[in-house]
């Protein structure tokens, strides 16, 4: 994420400022900046992260949306000039589009519960909207930060619509990386849909499979984990417009409510309602924590898959050895010719970071006290955060480690064929006891269990190799590494 907003240093030159003020007092802001007052002050109040609500250009071109919506409502209701709420139009469409990017310079741990990110939104489209005009900026008695682009509104109904909104828009690129992730592995379990190898439990041998229903698992995770993000959707849209201070709609017109929400569903064409209870709504961080925990179970995914490559790839001698990554870089400043796995130590430590995006949220979640949760700003952040850093390790993942991996075919099916756990397919023809001291002995021996069950037994060498093919024992559910439907 870029931080463009550093580029506006307010400078102290009495001559390049202008004079505003608030219920505090006086400030001079910088005359070629787009913010005012209010934006000022919390720009010298919160000096601790440097991470601008600019930084999430989603949360910005969202609450532009916002405020684009709440304007149409305003006109069409009557209550503010619809000359003035065309020039509010333009600003927001302009700030949508990506435009005064850097106007948008307060840190994302502010304090408030969003009351800076607000004003800061509602001054720069009301200093655009003069220039528009033809005003200069700082004439509010034309249009003003409060009365025009913020009427019938609040902090408290306006943030978190644009929170919940931004995090929709974040979705998108997240299930695009997804997807790719999950068609990669797909695609690699097809090619090996029929080289077997050796499952492992606890990290002992277990029973024969396929490397390619090990890696078409990773894929059905992924799908699992694409199928929760699409049904955030309809929760994150429940929105509270209208509702503003605490969900009594002080100071807002009776209709706003339903006009505000019926634009905002035409302009962004997402299934957006009306909260059914309002005072509720104010405090129900339901849609976040749902969010963080989609996230969360991403992550968990994976780093099983992550980890679980580094235990195959390990070696090269006294390793698993089941698959090759494709080396990236020296593993080592002593050891030579020494690669790491390095792709999937990345991942790993991009989904400890969820972990603690998650906790964050949950603690920031259970905070609010009476009629309002004062932490949206804290836990907007660590969501978009999240799911950017995701987004970008899956891409990471996919074209670094999953495209490149090399299946080591002779020492899968080596392993598979010398497991004991094979035994196992000998308890229905001769019982367990048997069948685990043909296991005992194969060990004892360092043979395979064919070759012990062919001295022990009665079986002849055409029952043997059915019951002992690895092939068909990884087979016995009749499932294939891909589900052969055209979405999958």
């Amino acid at each position: 994420m870029t931080r463009a907003s550093r580029t506006t240093t307010p400078t102290t030159d009495a001559k390049s400022m202008r004079l505003e003020h608030d219920c505090i007092g006086e400030m001079g802001v910088p005359a070629d900046v787009y913010w005012g007052i209010h934006t000022q002050r919390a720009i010298g109040n919160f000096t601790v992260s440097d991470v601008t609500d600019g930084d999430h250009p989603s949360l910005i071109r969202a609450y532009a949306t916002v405020k684009r919506a709440c304007a149409t409502a305003n006109a069409e209701l009557g209550l503010i000039d619809g000359a003035k709420a065309k020039l509010i139009e333009q600003a927001c469409l302009e700030i949508e589009d990506g435009g005064l990017a850097d106007q948008f310079p307060v840190d994302v741990l502010q304090g408030g519960a969003g009351t800076s990110a607000n004003m800061n939104m509602n001054e720069v489209i009301a200093n655009r909207a003069l220039e528009l005009a033809g005003h200069p900026r700082g004439d509010y008695t034309f249009i003003h930060p409060n009365d025009h682009v913020n009427h019938s509104q609040s902090t408290n109904d306006t943030y978190p619509a644009a929170c919940k909104l931004a995090i929709v828009d974040a979705l998108r690129p997240l299930i695009n990386a997804t997807n790719q992730l999950r068609q990669s592995l797909h695609n690699l379990a097809d090619k090996h849909a029929n080289d077997v190898k050796l499952g492992r439990t606890q990290l002992q041998d277990a029973v024969p499979m396929t490397f390619g229903q090990e890696f078409h698992a990773f894929a059905s995770f992924l799908k699992l984990d694409m199928a929760a993000m699409e049904q955030l959707i309809p929760d994150l849209c429940v929105l509270n417009l209208g509702a503003t201070a605490i969900g009594t709609g002080i100071c807002a017109d009776l209709r706003f409510r339903t006009s505000a929400t019926r634009h905002l569903r035409r302009i962004t064409g997402l299934p957006i309602t009306a909260a059914p209870d309002p005072i509720a709504a104010m405090t129900d961080m339901s849609a976040y924590i749902a969010a963080s925990a989609v996230l969360k179970n991403l992550a968990i995914h994976l780093k099983k898959a992550a980890d679980d490559l580094r235990l195959l790839n390990s070696g090269p001698r006294s390793g698993f050895g089941d698959i090759h990554l494709q080396p990236r870089q020296a593993g080592s400043s002593i050891m030579p010719a020494k690669v790491n796995p390095v792709i999937p130590e990345c991942v790993d430590q991009s989904c400890f970071t969820i972990f603690g995006m998650d906790v964050t949220v949950n603690w920031a979640a259970a905070e609010g006290q009476l009629q309002l949760n004062a932490f949206d700003p804290l836990i907007v952040h660590q969501i978009l955060t999240g799911m950017h850093l995701m987004t970008r390790a899956m891409d990471m993942f996919r074209e670094r480690c999953i495209e490149g991996i090399q299946v080591d075919l002779k020492t899968g099916r080596e392993h598979a064929l010398r497991s004991p756990a094979i035994s196992a397919a000998l308890n229905d023809v001769i019982g367990y006891e048997a069948a685990s001291a043909i296991s005992a002995e194969a060990v004892a021996s360092g043979r395979t269990i064919r070759e012990v069950a062919a001295e022990r037994t009665d079986l002849n060498d055409e029952e043997l190799d059915h019951l002992l093919d690895p092939a068909s024992l990884s087979r016995r559910l009749g499932q294939t590494c891909r589900e052969h439907r055209p979405q999958a």
